[in-house]
């Protein structure tokens, strides 16, 4: 155990983020999500639900405050106006930890596309719809340190 760290942080996981540079992506998925053989190392995390691990990552990681969107969810397939619920959590989760920063989404396919590129895909058990998030890491300024 580590002062300060969330316990649903493995070392696995830590390591990746520890690992990740500026502009670096990891996705966290909901449990229906394909993250085995999308191509980048999958982090299961099954049982702990999408917003506490994202809550859990944001006490660690900075998000990337040089684009304008830095935590991206999946559009509802047919209807990307829509607005699940599970979003207004995320959106909190960010700006408590990122005060300033929102909350988009993207087509599904073009979720899966960036997902294909992310440095790793957090594997949770969420049963929520549309419990997918991409995070892109920003950077830790000098006097954040």
């Amino acid at each position: 155990m580590l002062k300060r760290i969330p316990p649903l942080l493995g070392p696995e996981l830590l390591a990746t983020l520890r690992a990740m540079g500026h502009g670096d992506e990891i996705v966290i998925a909901d449990a229906n999500f394909p993250a085995e053989f999308l191509g980048p190392t999958a982090i299961r995390a099954d049982g702990i639900s999408a917003t506490d691990m994202l809550e859990a990552i944001l006490t660690l990681m900075p998000l990337d405050d040089f684009v304008e969107e830095a935590a991206i969810g999946m559009a509802v397939v047919g209807d990307p106006d829509a607005r699940q619920p599970i979003y207004d959590l995320f959106e909190d989760i960010v700006r408590r930890h990122e005060p300033g920063m929102g909350f988009a989404t993207i087509e599904r396919f073009a979720f899966y596309e960036r997902a294909r590129q992310a440095a790793a895909i957090v594997q949770t058990g969420e049963s929520r719809l549309y419990g997918n998030i991409i995070l892109k890491k920003g950077v830790i300024r000098p006097d954040a340190a």
